[in-house]
């Protein structure tokens, strides 16, 4: 975060990191089964969930291992981050969810003075990006450039409001997380259903892949999806026209000309492979994906949610650089209901997805607020030291009285 020293607001402090809190770090990490299977939680580097700040998982030790290491325990609340390694550059950040031992890759920081609030020091900690400037190999940052960071301080009560505004889209943010959670599974058991019962509710008859309605039939996917590989075509050439151009992870450029006139169904063939992608329209099929050349009259949205149920593993080849045997996937025996049946099953799968699609939008839209309020509240541009928040939604506030 750069600092200019013009727009600080007049009643806001700066100070260094070393005057207001108490920076450390970790001990050593306890090696050896005998340390381990005890009580105390221990906290490294990977525990830190990047994308929601969280520690949701940790070792247990023992205390023979506190007391053979001489690890100091630190308090729930402590901020934590990386401070040696690759890690660095992910610029992670988390509070402690529970008094912890931390591993020696880590720094913990704590508020010492009464007018600092500890989660608004956390908020500030996420505008600094200590990883600026470090070369590449095994960086590392010292205890004293930690303390060397500048940190802008409002007043006590500013800084409380912030921190509520802040953890109120963040908690908005969590839950639109929980809710694609939710729905994901529930498309899970929605498309065992759907491929195992159908939707007329006939009666089932057992087949060599298991229990079907009895007017569908089993194919080899061969006869119901023919794979083609991919065409090759240099980055060099993407260029800015409007046809994707589909590989194993998806769009991965645009040209000017067409191979396919869509909808297809890709999926990859060496990268990503398994990864599926549903084209509506006109496309050029990559050589490092396999697309459906053929659908033989099926529904091409049914054929792309059929493909999910497959177990791609199986038909991988190479070991260095492993790849899809479209020839073994041929071989694989898929269930087919009548046409009709699969566009009903694909209307179905897909209003699912679109549910998604809104839960990550939602999410998607509030990470943008969280970073851009995140910026503005943490350098003054936006005030809310005037705001009475009783009562009322803080994010609501702030939307509609930014002075």
């Amino acid at each position: 975060m750069e600092i200019d020293a013009d727009v600080i607001p007049d009643d806001w402090d700066l100070k260094k990191l070393g005057e207001i809190a108490d920076v450390s770090s970790g001990g050593s990490a306890p090696q050896g089964d005998k340390f381990f299977d005890g009580e105390n939680p221990f906290i490294r580097v990977q525990h830190i969930e990047q994308a929601s700040d969280s520690i949701n998982r940790y070792d247990l030790i023992t205390d023979e291992a506190v007391k053979e290491l001489k690890l100091k325990k630190y308090q729930s609340g402590t901020i934590v981050f990386p401070k040696s390694g690759a890690s660095i550059y992910l610029e992670k950040r988390a509070v402690l969810p529970m008094d912890a031992y931390i591993v020696s890759h880590l720094c913990a920081v704590k508020s010492v003075k009464e007018d600092v609030d500890q989660n608004f020091l956390f908020y500030s900690l996420k505008q600094i990006p200590f990883s600026k400037g470090k070369a590449d190999g095994y960086p590392t940052l010292n205890l004293s450039e930690v303390k060397r960071a500048i940190i802008l301080l409002p007043p006590i009560e500013e800084q409380r409001k912030i921190v509520c505004i802040l953890s109120q889209i963040k908690k908005a943010s969590a839950e639109q997380e929980q809710i694609i959670t939710k729905v994901k599974e529930l498309k899970q058991s929605l498309m065992h259903r759907l491929f195992t019962r159908g939707l007329r509710d006939e009666k089932l008859r057992e087949t060599e892949i298991g229990s079907l309605p009895e007017s569908w039939k089993v194919f080899k996917l061969g006869e119901v999806a023919t794979l083609q590989r991919g065409n090759d075509l240099p980055r060099y050439e993407f260029k800015n026209g409007d046809i994707p151009v589909i590989g194993s992870n998806g769009c991965i450029g645009y040209h000017n000309q067409k191979i396919m006139d869509g909808p297809g169904v890709v999926t990859g063939r060496s990268g990503s492979i398994g990864k599926i992608s549903y084209v509506p329209g006109p496309y050029w099929p990559h050589n490092t994906a396999l697309y459906v050349k053929n659908f033989h009259g099926n529904h091409p949205l049914f054929i792309f949610y059929l493909m999910h149920r497959l177990d791609f593993n199986k038909y991988k080849t190479g070991v260095s650089v492993p790849t899809l045997n479209r020839n073994f996937i041929h071989g694989e025996i898929v269930p087919v209901p009548d046409l009709q049946e699969q566009i009903d099953i694909a209307e179905t799968l897909s209003r699912t997805d679109k549910k998604i699609e809104q839960a990550e939008g939602q999410r998607g839209t509030l990470s943008n607020l969280f970073k851009t309020m995140l910026q503005l509240l943490m350098t003054g541009q936006v005030r809310v030291k005037d705001v009475d928040f009783d009562g009322v939604d803080a994010p609501i506030i702030l939307l509609t009285s930014t002075k």
